[in-house]
């Protein structure tokens, strides 16, 4: 299987943030610590795109 590397340092950040805190929130849909993420670390709504695919193939 292939890794994907993001381009963007805040989608790396980004990333690395919803994998820390999706344990914590698991109560929360994953829909809405996307949202969140995209806010906190202002992504475009292409990767935010990105983000929600990235999240939507690993299953988190």
């Amino acid at each position: 299987m292939t890794t994907v590397q993001p381009d963007s340092e805040n989608i790396r950040r980004a990333t690395k943030w919803l994998l820390e805190e999706r344990p914590y929130r698991a109560d929360i849909p994953i829909a809405k610590l996307i949202e969140e993420a995209c806010m906190k670390f202002d992504l475009s709504p292409m990767e935010a795109e990105f983000l929600q695919r990235l999240v939507t193939d690993e299953n988190l």
